[in-house]
């Protein structure tokens, strides 16, 4: 089996909780990607054209830093979950993706939406991680089951 990790940016907690379950059942380690500056309910309202998640993902070279970047030296696998923003993966995932070495890795992402797909976010997040065999992925919903979770992944195991 390969060595993995499960690294996920979770607003609202609804990630975070697949993103736990998803690394339970595949004995993954798990690393949660926090914003140096953490977002607020006031930031999250994407009704608010100036709120400051709206601002980001309306300037593609937007990069929030994050509170700590992961060594992934160890891993063959990543699975990278995030929530749907602007039918995308959010501005912070962009960061993950160009602050480690992703060389030689697989990069599997999964999200959470309530009924928005992936979209383009693999081969967004294929442009950033140089070397890099990033999957087409999958969305997920709160809801899903450890069993369901662990056949889905394990295909990268």
């Amino acid at each position: 089996m390969k060595n993995a990790m499960v690294a996920y940016f979770s607003a609202s907690g609804v990630t975070a909780k697949v993103a736990r379950r998803l690394a339970k059942a595949i004995d993954a380690d798990l690393f949660e990607i926090r914003p140096e500056t953490p977002y607020t309910r006031a930031d999250l309202n994407w009704m608010d054209k100036k709120s400051r998640s709206t601002l980001e993902m309306n300037d593609p070279s937007c990069r929030p830093a994050m509170a700590q970047v992961p060594d992934v030296s160890a891993y063959d696998v990543i699975f990278v979950g995030f929530p749907i923003w602007w039918y995308r993966e959010p501005s912070i995932i962009d960061t993950f993706m160009e602050s480690a070495d992703f060389t030689g890795k697989t990069v599997v992402p999964f999200c959470t939406s309530g009924g928005s797909g992936i979209g383009d976010s693999a081969q967004n997040m294929q442009a950033l991680a140089r070397g890099a065999v990033v999957k087409k992925g999958r969305r997920f919903s709160a809801l899903a089951l450890a069993g369901e979770l662990k056949k889905w992944a394990g295909q990268w195991l």
